[in-house]
């Protein structure tokens, strides 16, 4: 038994309920602040495009809990989601513990010098209230403050009648009808966007791309599900992996050939079926350096309307706006009154004060946090949803079952300060020497590195029951009702 906490869980999307619910199951008091009007985070209707839908199948974006319902297609789209989400909270009781349209202002450690954080709230306008919790988990992700760049002549852009939005305030098709549109960016949501203008009866459509990057069709080769070939374990052992053994590095020098074949052939398969030849748009770089959270599924149509000029596709950036008009890198003077910038989101923790900060982040990005959920300098809190994945809501909900065991000092394997640290730093040293791109979003991403994070999380919680047989542990995908399992086999507790 441990003592009950007060716990509050910042955010009510994936990561959010996963915790909330992970926290409520151990006997905990749990709130969660959510500053939105509704449950879901980025799934939110009045959040989310036309059309989004999922990059990963049905079967890889869910809770170990729940599946999403079959009447539900291969990659369900966002009101889908949302449903989804909903439900799960309904379901799981958590609905009564969410204060909706509620900012989290500052989390500072508590004046009294007791253990945790006062968080100070406000509430539509109302004057700022704080209140002090044992324990807080941060599940706001990486999704959840706009990133948009600003450019010269914006206000003049706008005074001639143009329009500027980033793609998250992208709600109805009806808005790029008839209209110059411009698409900044070259992610899954900038390429929806530019495809759903095309479709929409857009008077023109362009997308300003800095540099091409391998996409991932639904179905590669128009047979086999990408989750079938990039999604197991068998692939994921083809990258050399952090703190590998001496056999393990002498298994993989061995292979290198087989293994280098592979990703040509791969390339050799995605160059026709993207039709790189016809667009010039194959990238520079081999598949295998750059596989990770940043590689996009392809939009149905993107190269097909690219290849007979119903979308227009320039290298470059926004130099700046004119009238009427937007000014290219390059020099190219595109006719846009619609500027959609698909730039991404910020990544931080913009209500934890500087020194917090410090110690949260390198100078150059990189996010110090053991397994991707805790720093040691920063005691009594945890981060879930920041380890981003290609199955997030399965490494959202390990992520969580993982921090209400840390909180309670009940991990089968708990870490010292000490310890932690080392762990940090070694996976520092080796994310900007050995696999830069693992280093991107802050080096949050654990693809393609999906099982070994897992299994170091399931490790640290002693689960019992660990791998199915070897032929389905090497050639399926993550299996959610698998891990279900795996954590129910792990040790049981109760706070008082």
């Amino acid at each position: 038994m441990v003592d009950k906490k007060k716990v509050c869980v910042i955010g009510a999307g994936v990561s959010g309920l996963a915790s909330a619910l992970a926290f409520k199951q151990r006997g905990h008091d749990v709130t969660v602040i959510e500053r939105s009007r509704g449950v879901g985070g980025v799934w939110e209707p009045w959040r989310s495009y036309p059309d989004v839908q999922t990059q990963s199948p049905k079967d890889l974006y869910r809770y170990t809990g729940k599946a999403m319902p079959s009447s539900y297609p291969e990659w369900p789209k966002g009101p889908q989601v949302h449903a989804y989400l909903a439900d799960y909270a309904r379901e799981n009781g958590l609905m009564p513990l969410i204060r909706f349209n509620t900012n989290v202002e500052t989390v500072d450690r508590r004046a009294d010098g007791r253990p945790g954080w006062t968080v100070t709230l406000s509430d539509n306008g109302a004057p700022a209230t704080q209140e002090d919790f044992d324990f807080v988990a941060v599940c706001t992700g990486q999704f959840s403050d706009r990133n948009t760049p600003e450019f010269p002549g914006a206000e003049a852009f706008v005074d001639g009648g143009g329009q500027i939005m980033h793609s998250s305030q992208y709600t109805d098709p009806a808005m790029l009808a008839g209209k110059d549109v411009l698409v900044l960016g070259f992610s899954k949501s900038a390429t929806d966007i530019a495809v759903n203008a095309a479709k929409a009866g857009a008077r023109s459509t362009t997308i300003v791309y800095r540099e091409s990057v391998w996409r991932v069709p639904y179905f590669i080769g128009g047979l086999i599900n990408f989750k079938r070939i990039l999604y197991i374990r068998a692939q994921e052992n083809m990258f050399p992996a952090w703190a590998q053994t001496r056999m393990q590095r002498l298994n993989h020098a061995i292979a290198r050939p087989f293994i280098w074949a592979n990703w040509r052939a791969l390339e050799s398969l995605l160059s026709i079926q993207c039709k790189f030849g016809k667009t010039g748009l194959r990238p520079d770089h081999p598949i295998e350096t750059n596989l990770n959270c940043s590689v996009p599924i392809v939009t149905p149509g993107l190269f097909d309307m690219i290849a007979d000029g119903r979308i227009k596709a320039i290298k470059g950036s926004i130099d700046h706006y004119e009238p009427g008009k937007v000014v290219l890198t390059g020099g190219e003077r595109v006719a846009s009154d619609l500027v959609v910038l698909a730039t991404g989101w910020k990544l931080g923790v913009p209500f934890l004060p500087k020194r917090y900060q410090d110690r949260l982040v390198e100078p150059d990005g990189q996010y110090r946090l053991y397994r991707i959920i805790a720093n040691p300098d920063l005691p009594e809190m945890g981060f879930v949803g920041f380890n981003s994945s290609f199955c997030s809501v399965l490494t959202s909900e390990m992520a969580a079952n993982w921090l209400v065991r840390y909180a309670d000092g009940m991990l089968d394997k708990q870490p010292s300060a000490e310890q932690m640290n080392e762990n940090i730093e070694m996976m520092l040293k080796w994310k900007r020497g050995e696999r830069p791109a693992a280093g991107v979003y802050g080096g949050l991403c654990v693809a393609p590195y999906h099982f070994k994070h897992l299994d170091e999380l399931l490790d640290d919680m002693g689960a019992r029951e660990r791998k199915r047989n070897p032929l389905a542990e090497n050639l399926t995908p993550p299996n959610a009702d698998a891990f279900g399992r795996y954590l129910a086999s792990t040790p049981q507790y109760r706070a008082a």
